[in-house]
């Protein structure tokens, strides 16, 4: 699963998920990408379902690009525990995506083999999503 080596704060705030991606909203790895239409958080957990399905899918043809990170702390409170005595221990790691970023990359395999990859790596995922193509690609 994907972490952090260290983080600067143990626990963090759940921030806003308005608005839209600033950067990394354009295919620059690969020939095909997996863009979110919708702000989310993407769990670790989430990210290696899309990894081994991709992977899977393309029988090891081709190469992926994973192009977000989960890199901030959700905290919970153990079960029937009472309200108060502060927050809850880090419980899994998230990847806050909003809406046009791209999520996944993939290339070296046909349009129609990466278009199936990308399709079955999105149910994966608790966002709608959309395949694109890097603009220069015939």
């Amino acid at each position: 699963m994907l972490m952090p080596k260290r983080v600067k704060f143990r626990k963090a705030h759940r921030g806003r998920r308005k608005g839209y991606a600033k950067r990394g909203s354009s295919v620059a790895f690969g020939d095909f990408g997996l863009k979110s239409l919708e702000p989310a958080w993407i769990t670790s957990r989430q990210i290696e379902a899309c990894r081994v399905a991709l992977s899977r899918k393309m029988k090891r043809d081709g190469r992926v690009w994973i192009r977000i990170f989960p890199d901030k702390p959700v905290s919970k409170k153990p079960l029937e525990t009472r309200m108060g005595k502060g927050k809850g221990a880090p419980e899994f790691w998230v990847a806050v995506v909003k809406p046009g970023r791209i999520m996944f990359e993939v290339s070296g395999v046909t349009r129609e083999v990466a278009n199936e990859a990308l399709q079955l790596c999105s149910h994966k995922l608790p966002v709608k999503t959309k395949v694109v193509s890097r603009p220069d690609f015939e």
